[in-house]
């Protein structure tokens, strides 16, 4: 008869995403205090965007350490045209998007046609060089963008086509449906000949090259695409917010935490930025409350060291040590073919 031991490892995988999507519709009907469901809704974001980032710095091997430049764009468009002409940020979540994307050809296409860290470095200066601007300009193109005082996002009460609403569930179901689509889209980019090209370029780029990959006009694509989606993700940052500080929007640490979330879940892996948000965002809200707010970035200290750690001995990441253990599990052979 059916050896079912053949079958068991994809039968727990699958019902153990059904169980944690089922958890994470019904989370809100069990929790009510609006500060957890904000603080949850907060860990979705930060997955989304670690979602993002794992689509160039992952399936394309090409580490950024600005992607706060494409979020505070996406976050910066919209509001501006919320204010400005009342357009809602349902449109100005693609509009966003799409001049995020759009910045991010300019300034990838230059480094993109050069060997090296240049991918890194140019992403890194253009967000200090947003920072930079954004906090020392009040008047832009006659936009007023305030300066270092930030954005205030005009409060319209429960308005869910504004995209403004009166607890802080609507936002989870909304950030978790955001969750979903961008997971699934990674998915798509893993099964077809796109995520096969990032993967060939990633591993080997003058092989890829050989073989007939324009790597330029893929890595391209990859970085446009994560960059739409960190705009969106901004967007969604700015609603669920309602301020924009320029610091922390365009700063360094929304960067590297976005990208050490990624690296230590499992940078091009599909479940690794999901995991690596869920299990370092607490530690942060964790760790910041247990200090007080004596040691302000204690938080990128200890993702430092994780980040260490799993280069060292877990180059893919929590999620392949996962994966490693469960393979050790199935390969148990089994007592008797029932």
């Amino acid at each position: 008869m059916m050896n079912i031991s053949k079958l068991k490892p994809s039968n727990y995988s699958f019902w153990f995403k059904l169980l944690v999507m089922l958890v994470l519709i019904a989370l809100p009907l069990f929790i009510r205090d609006e500060y957890y469901i904000h603080s949850i809704t907060v860990v979705l974001l930060y997955a989304f965007l670690a979602q993002a980032w794992n689509m160039v710095g992952g399936y394309a091997g090409q580490l950024s350490f600005g992607h706060s430049a494409f979020i505070g764009t996406g976050a910066y468009v919209s509001t501006l045209l919320f204010i400005r002409w009342g357009i809602t940020p349902w449109v100005g979540l693609i509009i966003g998007g799409l001049a995020a994307a759009v910045i991010s050809i300019i300034i990838s296409y230059p480094a993109f046609r050069l060997r090296g860290p240049y991918y890194t470095l140019t992403t890194l200066a253009f967000a200090e060089i947003l920072l930079i601007t954004v906090t020392n300009i009040e008047n832009f193109m006659g936009f007023d963008i305030r300066g270092a005082k930030g954005l205030l996002v005009p409060l319209t009460g429960h308005a869910p086509e504004q995209f403004q609403f009166g607890h802080k569930a609507y936002y989870y179901y909304v950030m978790l449906i955001f969750l979903v689509i961008i997971t699934v889209v990674n998915l798509l980019i893993q099964k077809t000949k796109f995520g096969y090209y990032l993967t060939a370029i990633k591993s080997d780029h003058e092989a890829a090259e050989a073989i007939g990959i324009n790597t330029t006009k893929y890595k391209l694509i990859a970085a446009a695409l994560s960059a739409f989606f960190c705009g969106a993700g901004g967007v969604f940052y700015a609603q669920l917010f309602l301020y924009l500080d320029p610091m922390r929007v365009f700063g360094l640490d929304m960067s590297l935490e976005v990208a050490m979330i990624t690296i230590i879940g499992g940078r091009g892996t599909l479940w690794g930025p999901t995991l690596g948000a869920f299990l370092l965002r607490p530690l942060r809200e964790i760790t910041s409350t247990l200090l007080g707010g004596t040691y302000i970035g204690v938080h990128l200290a200890v993702y430092g060291a994780l980040v260490i750690i799993a280069i060292l001995f877990l180059p893919r990441g929590l999620i392949g040590a996962l994966s490693n253990i469960s393979r050790k599990f199935s390969s148990k052979p089994a007592s008797k073919d029932m």
